[in-house]
């Protein structure tokens, strides 16, 4: 797979809605390159505008192995992916990558961005960001107290944001 071989669009021409991409779809998150890298199945996240740039936001937790990768590398990429892939993504969401390698057990095929960060060839719609901060989840600015039942382990996430510097689609534009 070359790049060549896909669309690189404006990430404000996505026309999927975010909520469906990220909690309904679901993305792999991955950190790391060609000689390194380590994904996980999310659906907590976001889109938009921060700071004057187009931002994604999402969450690992620290005894994640791709947190390890978030933090040793400056770029992440988030790849989405059609029903076809489900069974790739609930493995990719359910092993850890410390046990199995991840790639050969869902037939997933890596291949560099520009950056030297990772997309898989099966991608529909990829991101490809910059980190610009993170931010520890802390319980006691949780307004509605009911949203700690999230953390049983007390296990609070790490919220990055990422400057989405490049968007590759190989979905239809609007109006095909």
């Amino acid at each position: 797979m070359t790049f060549n071989e896909l669309q690189k669009i404006n990430p404000g021409e996505i026309n999927r809605n975010p909520f469906t991409l990220i909690d309904d779809d679901w993305f792999l998150l991955t950190a790391g390159n060609r000689d390194s890298f380590n994904t996980m199945t999310a659906s907590w996240g976001g889109m938009g505008i921060l700071w004057n740039k187009q931002v994604v936001f999402c969450f690992v937790r620290p005894q994640r192995y791709t947190y390890d990768f978030m933090e040793k590398n400056e770029f992440f990429t988030m790849s989405f992916f059609d029903e076809s892939q489900r069974p790739a993504l609930n493995l990719c969401g359910k092993r850890s990558g410390r046990q199995v390698n991840k790639m050969e057990a869902t037939g997933l095929k890596p291949f560099e961005s520009p950056s030297k960060s990772i997309f898989y060839e099966q991608s529909v719609l990829m991101l490809e960001c910059r980190k610009l901060y993170y931010s520890d989840i802390n319980p006691e600015h949780f307004l509605v107290k009911s949203i700690d039942s999230n953390y049983p382990k007390k296990d609070y996430h790490r919220m990055y944001i990422g400057e989405i510097i490049s968007c590759f689609s190989k979905l239809p534009k609007t109006g095909e």
